[in-house]
C-alpha cells in the first residue's frame, strides 16, 4: 500500500509539473540513486555485508521556483530519501522561501544545519553518503541528533534559515529554531530525553531559541583557491533533559573553524570543533549512527559523552587524475569524561577513489579503519569497512 501511494504521488507531481509550467512556474522533479556493496567488520562480531544504500543517498523530490520580478524569486522544495531495502519516504528537507539577487535567501520549514552544508560538515567530505563517510565514523565530524550537527540525511525541524549573498568574498548565514518545539527530538536511546515516542523539546525550556551563526571568506591567488569558514551553535537544554538525574545537563555550545585549499589538481580540507555540555549535536541519534541501539553496524564513534566536553577534528586530501579522484582522509574524537561516563577516543583513516563515468554517473571504492579507546567498555570495538558502489543523478 505504501509503495502504491508513493507511485500515485509521483504521478500526480509529474502532472502538476506539466500543468504549472504553463503558468510561468519552473517545476522540476529529480533525484538520485546509489547502490554499494559494503563489508563491515567490527571486533567481537561477525562481518556484516550487504548491497544497499545505508546512508540514504538515494532520494526523489520536487523543486518549484517562481520569478517575482525585480530580482526576487519564490521557491519551495520537498525531498525524500530512500534505500534499496524497501525503506521509502524518509523525510529530508521540506521548505518554502524567497531569494533576492541583492540580499540572499530566506528558508522556512525543515532544512539542513549550517554545520552540515554551509561551513564544512559533509560539504568537504568526498565520501559523504557512503559507508566511508566521515560523519560518525571515528572522529571526523560531529554526528547529528536533533539536526543541528553535521549529519548527512538528517535535517532540522521548525526553523528559519537565512543566507547572505557573497560580497568581496564574504558571506554569512543564520539559523533559528523556536523554543518549546515539542516532539521534534529524535531517538537518543533514552539517554537525553528521547525515546520510542520521540519525547523531547528541541527548542529548550521556557521559550529559549536554539540557533547557529556562520561566516565564510574565499579568495584566489595565483591558481591558489582558499576558503575559510567558522561558526557557533547553541542547543538549549530542554525541560525534559534538565529532569534527567543521571547527567547534569546544560545548554550545549559548539565552535567550528576550518579551511579548504586547492591548487590545480590538488585539494586539502579540514575543520576543528570544540564542544561543551554535549546534548544533541555532539551525541548520537539513530540517524547519525546509521542504525538503532543494539545493531552491530551502529556507529557513534564521533560522539561526545552526554553532558560532557570534547573536540573533533577532520582533515583530508584529494588529487584529480583525469576522471578519477584519489582520496585520503582521517580524524580524531576526544570525548572527555563526565560524572556518568569515562573518557573515550576514536581515530580513523580512509583511503579510496571516485571515478566519474559522466557528469551524472560515478563509481567509488575505498577502505576505512577505526581505532577506538573506550574506557566505558571492556572491549575496544575497532572496525574495518570496505565498500564499492555506483551512483547516478537524474534531474
Amino acid at each position: 500500500m505504501k509503495k502504491e501511494l508513493i507511485l500515485k504521488i509521483l504521478a500526480g507531481i509529474m502532472m502538476f509539473a506539466v500543468v504549472t509550467s504553463a503558468y510561468g512556474l519552473d517545476v522540476r522533479l529529480g533525484g538520485r540513486i546509489q547502490a554499494e556493496y559494503s563489508v563491515i567488520d567490527i571486533d567481537g562480531f561477525s562481518s556484516q555485508s550487504s548491497i544497499d544504500d545505508p546512508t540514504f543517498y538515494s532520494s526523489f523530490g520536487l523543486k518549484a521556483t517562481e520569478n517575482l520580478g525585480n530580482g526576487f524569486k519564490a521557491f519551495a522544495l520537498v525531498d525524500y530519501g530512500f534505500n534499496l531495502s524497501g525503506d521509502i519516504g524518509a523525510g529530508r528537507e521540506r521548505y518554502v522561501g524567497f531569494s533576492s539577487d541583492m540580499l540572499g535567501e530566506l528558508k522556512v520549514g525543515r532544512v539542513h544545519s549550517l554545520f552540515a552544508d554551509y561551513i564544512g560538515g559533509w560539504t568537504i567530505d568526498p565520501f559523504t553518503y557512503t559507508s566511508l563517510q566521515a560523519t560518525g565514523s571515528g572522529g571526523t565530524m560531529i554526528a547529528s541528533a536533533n539536526g543541528l550537527g553535521s549529519g548527512t540525511y538528517t535535517a532540522v525541524n521548525s526553523v528559519i534559515r537565512i543566507e547572505s549573498i557573497t560580497v568581496n568574498g564574504f558571506s554569512f548565514a543564520g539559523l533559528l529554531m523556536p523554543g518549546d518545539a515539542n516532539s521534534l527530538e529524535p531517538n537518543l536511546g533514552g539517554v537525553l530525553g528521547g525515546g520510542g515516542n520521540n519525547a523531547g523539546n528541541t527548542g529548550g525550556a521556557n521559550g529559549q531559541w536554539d540557533f547557529q551563526v556562520a561566516a565564510k571568506y574565499a579568495f584566489d591567488y595565483k591558481n591558489h583557491n582558499v576558503d575559510l569558514f567558522g561558526g557557533y551553535s547553541r542547543d538549549n537544554v530542554s525541560s525534559i533533559q534538565k529532569s534527567i538525574s543521571a547527567v547534569n545537563l546544560k545548554s550545549e555550545n559548539v565552535w567550528r573553524g576550518g579551511a579548504v585549499w586547492s591548487y590545480k589538481n590538488f585539494q586539502i580540507q579540514g575543520q576543528y570543533d570544540y564542544i561543551s555540555n554535549a546534548l544533541g549535536t555532539a551525541t548520537c541519534s539513530d540517524a547519525a549512527a546509521l542504525g538503532a541501539v543494539g545493531e552491530v553496524t551502529r556507529r557513534c564513534n564521533s560522539a561526545i559523552n552526554p553532558g560532557g566536553d570534547g573536540s573533533v577534528w577532520y582533515t583530508g586530501g584529494q588529487y584529480k587524475l583525469g576522471n578519477t579522484t584519489l582520496i585520503a582522509q582521517g580524524g580524531m574524537t576526544n570525548a572527555h569524561s563526565t560524572g556518568a561516563f569515562a573518557s573515550r577516543k576514536a581515530k580513523s583513516y580512509t583511503v579510496g577513489a571516485f571515478h566519474h563515468l559522466s557528469q551524472r554517473t560515478s563509481l567509488f571504492t575505498g577502505y576505512q579503519h577505526v581505532n577506538v579507546e573506550d574506557k566505558n567498555s571492556t572491549i575496544d570495538r575497532d572496525s574495518n569497512i570496505w565498500t564499492a558502489g555506483i551512483r547516478h543523478n537524474f534531474y
